[in-house]
């Protein structure tokens, strides 16, 4: 896997110039619906483009070419829908559970012109278990969801053997480690860790790499609250 880190340079000429009208019009969109939506607490121009578009774009590189993409609680889209303006190849299923939430995803599905982009309104917990979902992804991806041991029991029941959980975190060491047994018990096995600094001093940031080396327990998600009550 390539570890060569985030190419915060490319990235900004993509949001700066190359893809600068999409990324325009997500932005428009965000403040549009974020009063009556609750999308995002971050709301300055410059702020959306590096702590949402830039840190999204941060993990671009560790999704290979033509990949089908599960993101669990996608919010306003983040990390999928900046990625996805950049990756036409990659497939995505963005998974909601709110509502309002998921209406604001489809209209800018829409609104950018993005194709190969599905929307669910479900819980991770319930769709998980479905077998049009359950372990039919070559990566599955979520940002600022839930810690570590929570979250890889929502994401790694969506991920095919062989394929990868890629989790945007904060300083992720404790988590991490924490989060090792899960990993275990859900067929993975912690991979890489890449940690980077956002430019303009705008935080400390760590992706979050798990690769599935076998197939998750038929009992996992256990669902009714008990992966954040009662973590593995």
């Amino acid at each position: 896997m390539n570890q060569k880190g985030p190419e915060f340079e490319k990235y900004e000429q993509y949001v700066r110039k190359t893809y600068a009208e999409k990324f325009e019009r997500y932005k428009n969109l965000l403040t549009e619906y974020n009063g009556k939506y609750n999308l995002t607490a971050i709301t300055d121009g410059e702020e959306i483009v590096y702590k949402h578009f830039i840190d999204s774009l941060a993990g671009e590189f560790l999704f290979l070419r033509g990949e089908r993409v599960a993101e669990v609680g996608s919010g306003a889209g983040f990390p999928s829908l900046p990625i996805k303006i950049v990756r036409e190849d990659l497939r995505f299923t963005l998974i909601e559970s709110t509502g309002k939430k998921c209406e604001f995803l489809k209209t800018a599905v829409k609104e950018l012109g993005l194709t190969n982009v599905e929307v669910l309104n479900g819980r991770a917990e319930e769709l998980a278990r479905e077998e049009r979902f359950r372990e039919k992804f070559d990566v599955c991806c979520a940002r600022a969801v839930a810690r570590l041991n929570t979250l890889s029991e929502y994401c790694m029941p969506f991920v095919r053997t062989g394929g990868r959980m890629i989790a945007y975190k904060g300083d992720a060491e404790e988590e991490v480690k924490e989060a090792e047994s899960a990993f275990r018990i859900l067929g993975g096995n912690k991979g890489s860790c890449v940690s980077y600094e956002l430019p303009k001093n705008y935080g400390a940031r760590t992706l979050v790499e798990v690769l599935k080396i076998k197939q998750t327990p038929e009992k996992y998600p256990r669902g009714n609250g008990k992966e954040r009550r009662n973590p593995l």
